[in-house]
Order: structure tokens, then sequence, then C-alpha cells
């Protein structure tokens, strides 16, 4: 079932939570809906729920306008961060509450619902816990139920409001790809609130960015991360290095820093964008960046290791700026970077953006013409 967001607005007081949000979620896709706090992401999924009321626009599922329609009669499952499960019910009463609470007409015999509870329980691996209560389960375990309650109605739209945030790291990391598994052997119309980011780019397939009540870019996950469609997409969507400073003659300068853009034709102040991917190190400057910095630290975390540096010489960077360039082992090795070197970084893709305009422009040193690939760099002369 594809759900029609059309034109939505909703204040509380004086404070605008949604400002003409019109948004499209495809049938049987996953849908993150991603931004910091306050930027209206659970408030819209509680106004596709019927758990809140717009001031205006419409909500329509698969064409049918479901706007003045009651949170029973919508057919949704919903799960939410603190699981809200009934404390003096056990595990299997909680699942196959939303059975037991069918209008009698629409309700299914006590043997089908027990049948379709102890399916959900081998579903979510605790048949052994159908007898327990809340309180004596782990937070994962826990969440589990409330997604098995949530579907046990067998829903056609399952919306999750930041169902993992509560969770430790490595059981959260679990539970998406289970979520995931779930999700595609159902083919649920799914939505799932989230501030983090890795979770949205790794779980879903499209992203919603959401900014202050507006919607900023909704794309694929390999799309948005690889072309941001603003300032705002690009600081939220993990760490990302930034030249401020003034762009002449194919030259964008500040203090002693400075790097060619070849191609631009923009003149005047810009930013240049750099992930920390898109840029390799090296011991002395190059023919087309002067980009000096001191390593601050050094951290091999997981496959590659992380050198934060600090701008050196740079007249209009603060002091906490800070850098952050990821390098193989194998690099690490051969270089070993420590902390209070000097290095020089090499961009090879960047994103401008002019005083201007809000889209930025592509900038590939790699593939220009005028400038050879380069990689990590054991330069002898500065």
């Amino acid at each position: 079932m594809s759900i029609t967001v059309d034109s939505i607005n909703k204040r509380f007081g004086k404070y605008q939570a949604l400002n003409n949000v019109s948004l499209d979620i495809p049938e049987g896709k996953l849908t993150a809906l991603l931004g910091p706090s306050g930027s209206g992401k659970t408030t819209l999924l509680r106004i596709i729920a019927g758990l809140e009321s717009s001031d205006s626009g419409r909500i329509c599922f698969s064409g049918q306008d479901v706007t003045g329609l009651h949170v029973r009669d919508r057919n949704i499952g919903f799960v939410f961060q603190h699981y809200a499960l009934f404390r003096h019910m056990t595990v299997a009463q909680n699942i196959a509450f939303g059975l037991d609470s069918l209008p009698r007409k629409q309700r299914p015999p006590k043997a089908e619902i027990q049948t379709r509870v102890n399916e959900l329980l081998e579903m979510i691996q605790l048949p052994h816990l159908s007898q327990r209560f809340p309180a004596q389960l782990s937070g994962g375990q826990k969440q589990r139920v409330a997604l098995a309650r949530a579907i046990a109605t067998r829903p056609k739209i399952l919306l999750l409001d930041e169902p993992f945030g509560a969770l430790d790291a490595r059981v959260r990391k679990d539970l998406r790809r289970w979520l995931r598994s779930l999700h595609d052997e159902f083919h649920f119309t799914s939505i799932f609130v989230t501030h983090d980011q890795e979770e949205a780019l790794e779980l879903s397939d499209q992203v919603v960015v959401m900014s202050q009540g507006n919607v900023e870019q909704v794309n694929e996950p390999t799309e948005l991360y690889a072309r941001p469609g603003s300032r705002f997409v690009f600081d939220f969507l993990g760490q990302v290095n930034v030249l401020s400073g003034e762009l002449q003659q194919g030259r964008l300068s500040q203090g002693n820093a400075w790097v060619t853009v070849p191609g631009s034709e923009h003149q005047g102040n810009a930013q240049l964008y750099l992930r920390p991917h898109e840029v390799q190190l090296a011991s002395a400057p190059t023919a087309h960046a002067h980009l000096p910095l001191r390593i601050e630290a050094v951290s091999l975390i997981g496959s590659e290791v992380r050198v934060e540096l600090r701008p050196e010489g740079w007249q209009n960077e603060s002091t906490d700026t800070i850098w952050e360039v990821g390098i193989s082992h194998s690099e690490f090795n051969h270089q070993r970077p420590a902390r209070g070197d000097l290095r020089y970084a090499v961009p090879e893709i960047g994103h401008l953006f002019n005083g201007k305009d809000s889209q930025p422009e592509t900038i590939d040193w790699a593939s220009s013409e005028s400038v050879p690939r380069m990689r990590l760099i054991n330069n002898t002369s500065a």
C-alpha cells in the first residue's frame, strides 16, 4: 500500500512542526525519516498513523483519503521507541492483544489467535519466553515482542518511531538486520523514524531527510550520500571537512591554505566540502592543493584508521575545527602518522558551494586532465 502525504501543516502553539510537507512513500518499500531532534519526523509519523491530526493537508493510502479516518480503522502496525508493552501481560498476551481487541465480527477464533501467536513467537525466536512478563526481558527481547505485536493483525503498513534508540550498539545492529529480513519477507510498506544516519543509510530503500519541519531531500541511500542536495544534508550525513574561502580564477584560498578548482566558473565566497574518504594525506603539498594540517589523534577503528587533524595557519578557521581523514591499515603501516606530525590534505573529490547556490558542484581532481590521480604520497620535498 502506497502512502501520499499532501501539503501537511502542523503547529503546536507558535511552533511550526510541519511546514507544507508533501511526500510519496512507495508500496512495499522501507522508508526512513531522518533528521535531528525537532525536525518534525515523529510528528509526521504520528499524523500518518492517525495518532495526531494535521492542521491542513491530506494523507492518502493507495489513493484513498484517510485523513479523517480513526487510527483503529487504518490497519497500521505501530512500534514505539520504548516498547509500550503491557507490564501485567505475558509475552504471548502482549502479542495477542491487537487480535483480542478486534471487533467481534473481525476477531479470529481463539484457536486461530493462539496459532498466530505461536508462529510469531517462533519468528522472533522467543517461544521459550512466552509466559514471561516484560520486566523479565532484555531490551532487545522487548523490542522483538513489540514488533511481533505490531504485525500480529497483519497490517498493510508498519510504522516505527526510533525502534532501536533505547538499545545498545550491538543489539541495535542485530535488530536492524532482523527488521530488514522481516520487511523483505512480509513486504510491508514501512516507515521508521531515526536520527542515526548509519541506521537510515544501511536499512532503508528510501531516505527522507527533514529539518525544521521541512523535507530537505528524498533519495535512495547511495544516491543521497553521493549527491547531497544542500549544505544541511551534507553536514548531517556523517563527518565532513570544510574549506571556506575566496574563489578567484580557479583557486579557493583561506590564509595559507588553497586548492585549485578545475572547471569552476564561480567567483567570490565559496565552501568546499570533502568527506573523509575523499581526501588523502601527503607529507608535502601537491601541485593542486596546499592544505597543511597538524595531526591531533590517530585511531585504529575497524577496517580503517581515522586520522584527526587541525588546520595549520588557516586564518578563518576556529581553534575547534577538526578534519578527519580515513586511511587503510597498509597506508598507516607505511606512513606511521603520529600526533604532532604535519601533513597535507590531497582532495580527490569535492563538493563546491558558492555563496548563492543551494546545489553543490562536484569537483573531481582524479579525473581532471590537469591533475594526475593522487594516492597517499610520501613526498620528501616541500
